[in-house]
């Protein structure tokens, strides 16, 4: 059976760089893998008093069950304000609770961050990586993945472009299954 690896693009735009770069990877899944895009879209704010009050809403069960299927992730996030999208740590507080059934616990995570700009969402990553250590998810360190000029990195019908981006985001995706396999509870 594939071990599954889920995909979290940070951003809800429709034309988002993190969806595409997210698309970009689904094919880059080696033998034994499959790469599986997770929809944020539609996920409320996330309330304690629904969890507390037996209230969950349908969309935070759909994410909870279909991330309790994946084996690790990817997260592919843009900046914003130096941080991380609302949208992405909403996923995070979303699938840490209830208390005690974190569907994230344990599972080998990588970060690829990207940005228009030269500084490639630096802030974003770094402060993800924050929440990952309390959330138990042990993250890859090398290669650092930072994703720069990501507004020139696609064709016009979206595509990755070939060169040296589209390189070095495979041979991430290589480093990041190595480093799954090794952090990966039978």
């Amino acid at each position: 059976m594939d071990k599954v690896i889920g995909i979290l693009a940070g951003s809800l735009r429709k034309e988002s760089f993190s969806k595409k770069i997210a698309q970009a990877i689904v094919p880059m899944a080696p033998e034994g893998y499959r790469f599986q895009i997770v929809s944020l879209d539609g996920l409320e704010v996330y309330n304690q008093d629904f969890d507390d009050h037996n209230q969950v809403p349908e969309s935070y069960k759909a994410f909870r069950e279909e991330m309790q299927k994946v084996d690790g992730v990817i997260f592919i996030t843009p900046e914003y304000n130096r941080s991380v999208p609302g949208v992405l740590k909403n996923a995070l507080d979303i699938g840490s609770r209830p208390a005690g059934k974190s569907v994230w616990d344990k599972k080998p995570a990588a970060i690829f961050s990207n940005s228009p700009g030269n500084i490639s969402a630096f802030g974003a990553n770094h402060h993800l990586r924050q929440s990952l250590v309390f959330l138990n998810m042990p993250a890859m360190q090398q290669p650092e993945v930072y994703i720069a000029k990501a507004n020139e990195l696609f064709d016009d019908s979206g595509a990755l472009k070939e060169g040296e981006t589209k390189k070095f985001i495979a041979e991430a995706v290589e480093a990041y299954i190595a480093w799954f396999e090794k952090n990966a509870e039978a």
